[in-house]
């Protein structure tokens, strides 16, 4: 797997990689809920332009993006692999590398997941994250439930 650094050029790749990976993944809580695919971009664009984010990205097929990670010095703040690379590897590296970058900041790496999406609290408790009992409402609608999840073992 070969992350390099995102640039402007793959924002609407981004946006169009978070949208196939939630409406799979999350399909049994959005349903045909409209995607909020102009602001997840906006979203997208905001967090490559910000040096104090780092957006990772690994190329597809065909010019698609087939993972992404983007992380501050603090936290995982998103995670996404194609459902076509799936079960591959790439999400486990992908967390790995960041990680990495985090803690070697001092930091102990957290995240935000929705409550309602098993399969990557699945993958964060497998590679050992937990749940810090701490909650928020989703910045979406419709705002579902997010849990946030220290990495164990971390320095505080």
């Amino acid at each position: 797997m070969s992350l390099r650094p995102a640039t402007a050029a793959d924002v609407a790749g981004l946006a169009d990689l978070e949208e196939v990976a939630n409406r799979l993944a999350l399909a049994h809580v959005f349903g045909d809920v409209p995607f909020p695919l102009a602001e997840v971009a906006d979203r997208w664009a905001d967090a490559v332009d910000d040096p104090a984010v780092t957006v990772l990205v690994v190329d597809g097929v065909a010019g698609r993006l087939d993972c992404v990670v983007a992380h501050d010095d603090r936290t995982l703040r998103h995670l996404a692999v194609h459902p076509e690379r799936w079960g591959q590897g790439l999400a486990r590296a992908a967390v790995d590398r960041a990680v990495a970058s985090i803690s070697a900041s001092g930091a102990c790496p957290r995240l935000w997941c929705l409550a309602a999406n098993h399969r990557a609290l699945g993958l964060y408790a497998h590679l050992g994250w937990v749940a810090t009992g701490a909650e928020q409402p989703a910045e979406w609608p419709p705002y579902l439930l997010e849990r946030e999840l220290v990495l164990a073992g971390s320095p505080s």
